[in-house]
This record gives C-alpha cells, structure tokens and sequence, in this order.
C-alpha cells in the first residue's frame, strides 16, 4: 500500500509507462533471457523510480526523454532520468549488467568480466547533457552533473575518482542513489552558500524539457531498432575477431595482423597463442 502511495503521489513527469523496444523472437531461449533482462532491467528502475518518488519537494524530474539530437547516430538521444535540484541538474544513464565493470574516464571503451565491450557510459552521457543543453539557457550549462548507474549485480574496478562525491561525473550503485544527490547537493550548498535556481528557474526548465520529449511511439521505436541493429553489427564483428583457439576476443590491429601474416594461414590467433606457432 505505501508503494502504491508513492507511485499515485508521483507528478506527471515520469514520461516511461509503456515499453516501446517489445520485439518478438523466433528463439525460445532468446524469448526466455531477453524476458529475464527486462525483467531484471524493470526492478532496477523500480529501485531508481522509488528513490526518486522520495526527493525534497523543491526538487523536480523526468524520466524516459527522448529528444532531438543532430550528433547521434539515430538523430535522438534516449535519456533515463534528469532530476532538477535548486543546486544542478543530475543526468542518470542506467546500465544493467551483471559482472566486473572496468573502466576510467578517458577510455573509449569500457569492459565487462574484462572480455565484453560496452560503451563508455560517461562519454554516452555527455552526449546526452550536450543535447539538454540545446533545449535550456546558456547560463544554466555549467551545472550539470553526469551520473551513471549500475544494478549491484556488478562490481567496479575503475579509478577512485568516479567514486569521489566532489566529481562532476560519478558512477555509482542504484541503491546509492538518493544518497549520493543529497551529498553532493550538501557540497554544493557549501560552494555556493545561495540556491543556484529559484522555484519558477526550476519549472521553466523542467516544462522546456517536458515539452522537448518526444513521445511518438513509431519515433521511438525507430531509435530503439537503429540501436538494435548497430549492436547486431557489432557483436557481429566481436565475433570474427576471436582467437580461433581460445575464442578470447582480439583487437582489429591483431586481426589484421594474423590475415597478413602466411603462417597463421588465414586464421586469427591472440598474442598468447601466436607464440607457439
């Protein structure tokens, strides 16, 4: 009953009620996994959604932005949460994996279980905070703080300062969350004695980006399939570049390397397994 209270309580900025990425499978297996990663994907914004169900009054939120962006592949960037705060904006990008997740600011590419590539989340992130920055004034662009999450399914070995509350771009749990908006909005406090933005600054910046969402169904499943479908290429490609031996993933200079080479005889080895030819 009280999450039920929470949830009708809530203001009329969650913009997610529908999924609009459901696509049929031919493959049971696949059916029955990717049915299990939205289930899991769901209770994992279930825990962001009630943390953010518990926000100080003043503070105002969106979640599920869709909105144009010339510099993405798909012409839209997807948004998982913005929360407005008299101190800044945090930008929340949620990731749910399961796993080690390494990882630094500078690194293009991140790793999971040291073998799975996935986008940096915070370079992802920025490009997310550069298209909000399009639909607000200038002189509120320097008070964005970048924020990526992770279900506690993962463990992090990246470098400290993502985990220091004084960055501007942080990594954190998704239980963490709350706590970690309160301390950094305590820091902010300090540095700026006064509110950044009054309530009416607030209400014009959250109705700029309401009014900025795209919520066209046919719009957004195109941006989800265009996503999709440069995935499958991807992986597609993950997949041809694995050692023929040990299946270990190698890089494309490495790949390259073994097809010019005539002794590998147009097969592709890791550094360990070239040695032994």
């Amino acid at each position: 009953m009280f999450l039920d209270f929470l949830f009708k309580n809530k203001k009329n900025n969650t913009i997610k009620e529908t999924p609009y990425n459901v696509k049929k499978k031919n493959d049971a297996t696949k059916i029955k996994d990717d049915r299990t990663a939205v289930r899991k994907g769901e209770l994992g914004e279930y825990k962001i959604d009630i943390q953010l169900s518990q926000l100080p009054k003043d503070y105002m939120y969106l979640s599920d932005l869709l909105i144009k962006n010339p510099k993405s592949s798909t012409g839209y960037s997807q948004i998982d949460h913005v929360i407005i705060t008299p101190y800044g904006f945090f930008v929340i990008e949620t990731k749910n994996y399961q796993g080690t997740i390494y990882g630094s600011k500078d690194r293009s590419t991140w790793l999971i279980n040291g073998k799975f590539k996935m986008m940096n989340p915070l370079t992802q992130n920025y490009g997310h905070i550069q298209a909000l920055k399009s639909f607000i004034e200038a002189k509120y662009h320097p008070y964005f703080i970048s924020v990526v999450s992770f279900t506690k399914r993962s463990t992090f070995k990246m470098e400290e300062e993502l985990r220091k509350i004084n960055s501007n771009e942080l990594v954190i749990y998704d239980i963490e969350l709350t706590q970690f908006i309160n301390r950094k909005v305590a820091i902010l406090k300090l540095q700026y004695k006064n509110p950044i933005f009054i309530k009416n600054e607030i209400e014009t910046i959250y109705n700029a980006l309401l009014n900025a969402n795209i919520t066209d169904a046919v719009i957004r499943k195109q941006h989800i399939d265009i996503i999709k479908e440069k995935k499958n290429i991807t992986e597609k490609k993950e997949m041809e570049n694995k050692c023929i031996v040990c299946q270990k993933p190698v890089s494309d200079k490495v790949k390259s390397f073994c097809l010019s080479n005539k002794k590998f005889q147009g097969k592709i080895y890791c550094y360990e397994h070239q040695k032994g030819l």
